[in-house]
């Protein structure tokens, strides 16, 4: 039995069911900070991202009555987000890496950090090749598993993990000089 997520804006999105642009203006006005900041992690270049939230948010509108409130509203949007940014990807022939089983099996390590400020990590997440952000953005920040990750993306479960552990692997090269990682 599902269970339905009480929304702390749901008048307002009864009201977008309705086709009230006043309240699709409000619901926009209170999600586009965080839903911008997910596409642009995705596709790394403001422009772009702006153009697939605006993409994004207008599809929400037009199947707003599919969100039946088994999960928040931000949680539904985001999915919407993720899937636009990724597909605005795909056009421009991002390509994952299918590795084998014996690559899938690289050390982990810890990452620590020490004295750093969070912009230089962004710098240096932006400069990683699309997959291997898209990966760790994915599963670090937005918090998706691997098998999530995997079904989002249409790879293995090998293939995102082994994404992943690249990512932190270039990563650590781009932010060497900063010694802000440790072996463990």
């Amino acid at each position: 039995m599902n269970t339905l997520y009480k929304n702390i804006h749901q008048e307002i999105i009864d009201q977008c069911r309705e086709g009230n642009q006043k309240a699709q203006f409000k619901l926009y006005k209170l999600y586009y900070k965080p839903m911008y900041s997910v596409s642009l992690r995705i596709v790394n270049n403001e422009m772009e991202a702006e153009d697939v939230m605006q993409e994004a948010f207008l599809n929400a509108f037009k199947k707003i009555d599919s969100y039946k409130g088994e999960v928040s509203f931000g949680a539904w949007l985001k999915k919407i987000i993720v899937n636009r940014s990724l597909d605005y990807l795909k056009k421009r022939k991002v390509k994952f890496e299918e590795v084998n089983e014996k690559t899938a099996q690289i050390s982990e390590y810890q990452i620590e950090t020490k004295e750093i400020d969070v912009q230089t990590i962004q710098k240096a997440i932006q400069k990683l090749p699309d997959g291997y952000r898209i990966v760790l953005s994915l599963y670090l920040i937005e918090g998706y598993d691997h098998e999530e990750i995997s079904q989002i993306l249409g790879i293995s479960n090998s293939a995102s993990r082994t994404q992943f552990l690249r990512a932190k692997n270039k990563l650590r090269e781009s932010l060497k000089n900063k010694e802000i990682f440790s072996y463990n």
